[in-house]
């Protein structure tokens, strides 16, 4: 049998570090982001003989994994086991200790023990590779754990509450979705603002394009953060997805404004997207959130979204519009499309190369919509992009090496403005150089403010 052991020091005592790991998102938040694994369902208990089911890949294949969860009888923390999948066996004990001297720290000990499946043919030819996928996942996991408990901390001692209220928009898409996970497992309560009939008290009934929503259930709200709206990155940009695009922006987030603005008893912010498409084609200038804005279609939208949160400024609610930058995540985004190419050696400068990316790793998408709901200096626009915005072909040269592919087929601007026309334009080939004044401003720290740094733990490389 094989075993590995991660062991680290987290910044909560042991109780709430297993409270961390019992709330709904743990799964998700600990999951690394290069695994392509889907929970289909969650165990209801850590403790009690409650089973998880999820899938994972296994080359072509997909593999069906179940795992019984039971409470340590001798200290804080569980066991799961394999009841099903692909391991031989399969037992993983995580368990808190408390740290010596300190009612404010323990330590994490995940201690996996395992037999690979086909004996020793097996041990032979896949022991080695499964060694190192799971010394580097579990090394991501622990690293994700210490740096959220870190936020929640800080944000409790700096608003003196352990728990709010927050409605989440989007909850369903790439950020959102990431966002719920984040909030529920620091022990907040998250409202999702669904389409189509709610289910239960967690969830709130709209439709943009009719312009209603079940404003009752929005009172007493701590804080709102807006994610809708429609995907900007799929298919050609004709007059129809251009439509879709802005009042899916303009439209929904007038809805919601409105409706917050009319509450009783109102929420104290709201965080609502936007985008640096704000900027546009700005070339090697640098932007701040006092830079003018652009003239292209992104550039109008975004305009126009920003000016629909007025409603809720006007009625007293703090408002910060996001702009967010090319968020960077192999689940999702631009990052997904350029993985299969590169690793296929077939990746390269787009255009000239010289066109200023400005980007941001999801986790730290994640950290400043935190940051943003818990620092009430923060209002009006925030640009969200990481410290180090990097040409096309610095991003090109950096996720080359970060895989070991060279990066010599480059694609062509007549190319892109071939293959997808005014979106490939504004998304590809403009130049928008964005840095991130007002967080860095108001002590926001960066998980990951170098791009080789936030590839390599995206990558877990």
């Amino acid at each position: 049998m094989s075993e590995i052991v991660q062991r680290s020091l987290m910044p909560v005592s042991a109780e709430e570090l297993f409270s961390w790991h019992a709330r709904a998102g743990a799964f998700e938040r600990l999951l690394p982001p290069w695994e392509q694994v889907e929970l289909r369902r969650a165990a209801r208990s850590l403790t009690g003989g409650e089973q998880a089911e999820f899938v994972i890949p296994i080359g072509p294949f997909r593999r069906r994994w179940v795992a019984e969860h039971h409470a340590l009888a001798d200290g804080i923390g569980f066991r799961d086991h394999q009841v099903d999948g692909p391991f031989a066996r399969w037992e993983h004990t995580h368990r808190m200790t408390p740290a010596e001297n300190s009612h404010e720290a323990s330590w994490l000990e995940d201690r996996i023990q395992y037999d690979v499946p086909l004996g020793a043919i097996g041990r032979f030819l896949l022991g080695r590779s499964i060694r190192k996928s799971l010394t580097r996942t579990f090394a991501y996991r622990h690293r994700v754990t210490a740096a959220d408990l870190v936020a929640h901390h800080a944000a409790r001692v700096l608003q003196g509450k352990t728990a709010m209220n927050i409605l989440v928009t989007g909850s369903t898409g790439l950020v959102g979705s990431a966002v719920v996970s984040f909030l529920t497992t620091g022990g907040h309560r998250v409202v999702r603002l669904v389409r189509g009939a709610a289910a239960g008290s967690d969830e709130v009934e709209w439709n943009p394009q009719s312009g209603t929503i079940d404003s009752s259930k929005l009172e007493g709200l701590d804080a709102v953060v807006h994610l809708a709206g429609e995907n900007i990155a799929t298919g050609r940009w004709n007059d129809a997805k251009k439509s879709r695009i802005r009042d899916s922006r303009v439209n929904g987030t007038r809805v919601l404004s409105e409706a917050l603005a009319k509450l009783t008893n109102k929420p104290r912010v709201l965080v609502g997207a936007s985008a640096i498409g704000y900027y546009g084609e700005r070339g090697e200038s640098v932007m701040t959130e006092a830079s003018p804005p652009g003239l292209s279609f992104l550039c109008n939208v975004c305009r126009d979204w920003e000016a629909a949160t007025n409603p809720a400024r006007d009625a007293g609610i703090r408002v910060v519009n996001l702009r967010i930058g090319v968020v960077l995540t192999p689940r999702g985004g631009a990052l997904e499309k350029m993985l299969l190419p590169f690793k296929l050696c077939a990746g390269g400068v787009v255009g000239t190369g010289r066109q200023f990316w400005s980007w941001i790793a999801l986790d730290d998408v994640i950290g400043a919509i935190h940051h943003a709901i818990t620092h009430d200096e923060l209002a009006g626009p925030v640009n969200a992009v990481s410290p180090e915005p990097s040409t096309n072909r610095d991003f090109t040269k950096t996720l080359g090496r970060v895989l070991g592919r060279p990066t010599i087929a480059p694609l062509p601007a007549f190319v892109v403005k071939l293959l997808m026309g005014e979106m490939g334009e504004e998304l590809l080939l403009a130049s928008t150089r964005v840095v991130p004044k007002r967080l860095q401003e108001t002590g926001f720290q960066f998980r990951c403010p170098t791009l080789d740094g936030a590839l390599r733990h995206l990558l877990g490389r």
